[in-house]
């Protein structure tokens, strides 16, 4: 009755704005990620997203690929509910970064799509999505973008009053709860920030049924400082604790995982016409988690070790460039497997040192320039399936340029061009043996070359008074590019294979060839009608398309399908509320071995209500999947073993203060 009342009150409330479509309000909003030089989204040549904390809230999900699964091009990689790493154009793990204020995100997730990423989005402030030029900043595993979640756990600005937040929601799919704190005071030259969250689901519901061992639970909390001194200076540091425990759908295993990281941050005035400021940000993150049987056994156990330092000099203008950052970073991370883990994958070193520069430069009234570059060292060790320790070395070069045109007021255009190299990842190299949670027995291939990607990308932006919309379309050759490929065998736990079905394990061998990924994405709102007091009644849309082949013809494996939709939005001070009706296409060009997924329609709605002029207090209520569909994600390893949530109400309430 209580889940029947809610749905009622949802639909009757003719609702949403759902996340990718509330983006809108936040265009001219400061993306950090996209450029070292505090430019909006719009004045760069590549488009990019950014979540604030009531999207997040209201997107729900335990991870950042849930969170960031209504931004166009971007989907999740699904697998458990406490998993969820980002997809981006049909590219993860080595290609995707995952960053907290700019520096790593310090995990096993790129080891196996079981691995959770130990940042949850209650934690972030922001989450931004980056493609283009300025990715070559972080590292040379960006090529399908950057994601990375801000916050202010080491504190960057003095505060004239004590501020905090407290934020709760629940979930009727999984039973689930949620709570959320953060607080920041300053004291003379000192600023304090602290938070925590923690929340409980168990195993959710499926329009087939209970999702078996689907549960998830997590929690975290960091303490940070930062001192002020000088001209805009100041330095600081946060300790930041993660644990979470989930269990993997269509096994009977979990994982226990935690991890502590200690975080750097920086920033000093030059004082210099030329030389501006010095950035150095850094982490270290001690990461571990156990696979368990389910008396609570530990089957296997995954440490990684990393540490992830950059500095970053913001220069004036030099010549014809306006404004440039050159910088420096150094990786090196240390990844171990025991128990039934050491058959997948021996202890691995891998150690990156790169150079990289992003400048800009005006090139007439109209035209905007960018141009980066990055040089990188990179050594993987480790040991292949032919027990002999091997070293390998690689010297990825990198380069992008990007050019922002503004044909009008209302028009811009933008085209951006990158070579971009990789070197190969480690489990790509020394993969040997057994994955359980994926099912698969995996053989690396240590003599594995460069992978290289040809992109072209071309973007539209229109802003008039009623008619917004941000559009890409991306054309990428890949030279050597890495997968996973499934070769029809299947195998037992000792490496004995046989052709088609007959063993629990699918062979998957890293290989390498040509590819070709191209698609489109885009969003769009119109505003139909305004009232006197501002409230605006919006008709959005978005939907995205990625299609990838490998040389021959054959398909990419686990590439995300097609989607597009609609619905109507209410924007105003008091209340936010809309719906949205999301066609999810078939997947019926899935990889060798690999199997389609059907098609089906998403239908969300929601209604946010802040009842105070203050705009402090917030309180939604959301319906998610509101038809009870079945669906599959078709980029999970497990997608024909598990189904996604069922129909889902949320209630989220929140408190800010200043």
């Amino acid at each position: 009755m209580f889940k029947s009342s809610l749905l009622a009150g949802a639909a009757s409330a003719a609702l949403f704005a759902t996340p990718a479509l509330a983006q809108s309000r936040h265009i001219e909003t400061v993306v950090v990620t996209a450029s070292p030089l505090a430019n909006h989204g719009d004045e760069l040549a590549s488009i990019s997203s950014r979540l604030d904390v009531m999207d997040i809230l209201r997107a729900g999900g335990s991870s950042l690929g849930d969170a960031l699964a209504g931004i166009p091009g971007v989907s999740s990689s699904g697998f458990a509910p406490g998993v969820g790493r980002p997809i981006i154009r049909g590219m993860d793990a080595s290609r995707v970064r995952l960053l907290e204020n700019g520096t790593s995100s310090a995990d096993a997730s790129d080891i196996g799509p079981d691995h959770g990423v130990p940042l949850d989005p209650l934690s972030a402030r922001s989450i931004e999505v980056v493609r283009g030029a300025a990715t070559l900043r972080y590292g040379s595993q960006a090529i399908g973008g950057v994601v990375n979640a801000i916050n202010n756990r080491v504190p960057t600005s003095l505060s004239d009053t004590p501020g905090g937040e407290i934020s709760g929601g629940y979930d009727s799919v999984s039973d689930a709860g949620q709570v959320a704190m953060l607080g920041d005071v300053s004291a003379g030259h000192f600023a304090f920030h602290a938070d925590g969250f923690y929340r409980k689901a168990g195993d959710y519901d499926t329009p087939l049924g209970p999702q078996l061992n689907s549960f998830a639970r997590s929690s975290g909390a960091s303490l940070g400082t930062s001192y002020f001194f000088g001209n805009d200076s100041r330095i600081g540091g946060a300790v930041v604790q993660y644990d979470s425990r989930y269990g993997i759908p269509g096994e009977d295993s979990y994982i226990n995982m935690r991890q502590t990281k200690y975080m750097l941050g920086s920033s000093l005035a030059l004082g210099g016409d030329v030389f501006k400021t010095l950035n150095v940000d850094g982490s270290y993150g001690n990461y571990a988690h156990h696979e368990n049987d389910p008396d609570g056994n530990s089957l296997a156990t995954f440490k990684n070790k990393e540490l992830d330092l950059r500095a970053e000099t913001l220069l004036g203008a030099v010549g014809p460039f306006l404004s440039s950052a050159v910088g420096v970073q150094v990786q090196n991370r240390a990844f171990e497997a025991l128990g039934e883990g050491a058959d997948y994958l021996l202890p691995t070193l891998t150690q990156n040192y790169a150079g990289f520069l992003f400048t800009e430069a005006r090139l007439s009234d109209t035209v905007h320039l960018e141009v980066s570059g990055r040089v990188e060292y990179a050594k993987v060790q480790g040991t292949p399936v032919s027990d002999i320790y091997t070293s390998r070395d690689f010297v990825p070069v990198s380069g992008a340029v990007g050019l922002l045109w503004d044909a009008t007021e209302h028009v811009k255009l933008g085209v951006t061009g990158s070579s971009t190299a990789r070197a190969p990842a480690q489990t790509e190299l020394y993969a040997r043996g057994v994955h359980e949670a994926s099912a698969t027995y995996e053989t690396g291939d240590p003599t594995l070359g460069i992978e290289r990607a040809h992109s072209a990308e071309t973007s539209l932006r229109l802003r008039y008074a009623d008619f917004t919309f941000d559009g890409s379309a991306y054309y990428t050759v890949f030279d050597n590019y890495i997968y996973g490929a499934l070769t029809g065998a299947t195998c037992d736990e000792d490496g004995d294979c046989q052709p088609g079905p007959g063993e629990e394990l699918r062979e998957v061998n890293y290989t390498q060839g040509a590819a070709h990924f191209r698609g489109l994405e885009g969003k769009a709102s119109y505003a139909l009608w305004r009232d006197e007091t501002g409230g605006t009644l919006k008709l959005n849309a978005m939907g995205d398309l990625v299609r990838a082949t490998l040389s021959g013809g054959a398909n990419v494996p686990r590439i995300p399908a097609w989607r597009f939709g609609g619905g109507f939005s209410w924007e105003s001070d008091p209340v936010d509320a809309g719906f949205q009706v999301m066609q999810i296409g078939e997947q019926n060009d899935p990889g060798p071995f690999d199997t389609p997924t059907a098609g089906y329609v998403s239908v969300d709605a929601q209604i946010t209500w802040r009842p105070f002029a203050d705009r402090a207090w917030e309180f939604s209520l959301i319906g998610q999947n509101l038809a009870d569909e079945v669906m599959r994600n078709a980029a999970s390893f497990n997608k024909d073993n598990v189904v996604m949530p069922g129909r889902n109400i949320r209630l989220v309430a929140r408190l800010a203060t200043n």
